[in-house]
This record gives structure tokens, C-alpha cells and sequence, in this order.
């Protein structure tokens, strides 16, 4: 599995950053453009995307990996 992806809040924006990269990689102008380029980013490095809400907490994640601990059923 690579490094994880975020949707973060940036200044009045939104933005895409790398697991461990101290800036974005990417700036969005809506956060539902941030998050349909870190999702494709995520599931292309088959990572975990996570989704910070206008709070500043994280809010949502998704793993497209090898997830540890799949759904029984």
C-alpha cells in the first residue's frame, strides 16, 4: 500500500496533500473538486484517501488498498 492522500482545507480553498508533505500538491477552488482528484490519486496508489471537513476534522475515509480488516459478508 503507498502513502496516504488528504482533502484539506486551504486558506479560502481546498487542497490535495501527500502522507509526510509539509505542502499541498494541488489547490482546488471547491472541495468537491479536491476530493474527486484525491480519491482517483488514492485508488490509483491503491492508499487510504482521507476527507477533512470545514471544521478542520477529518470527517470521512476511504481505503482502496489492502484493507486489514475487509467487510464480513
Amino acid at each position: 500500500m503507498g502513502k496516504n492522500f488528504y482533502t484539506v482545507r486551504s486558506g479560502d480553498g481546498w487542497g490535495f496533500r501527500k502522507e509526510g508533505a509539509d505542502r499541498l500538491s494541488k489547490k482546488f477552488d471547491t472541495q468537491k473538486e479536491a476530493i474527486n482528484y484525491s480519491r482517483e490519486q488514492a485508488k490509483k496508489n491503491k492508499s487510504e484517501h482521507r476527507i477533512q471537513g470545514k471544521n478542520g476534522k477529518f470527517r470521512d475515509a476511504d481505503s482502496y488498498g489492502n484493507d486489514s480488516c475487509p467487510p464480513k459478508g
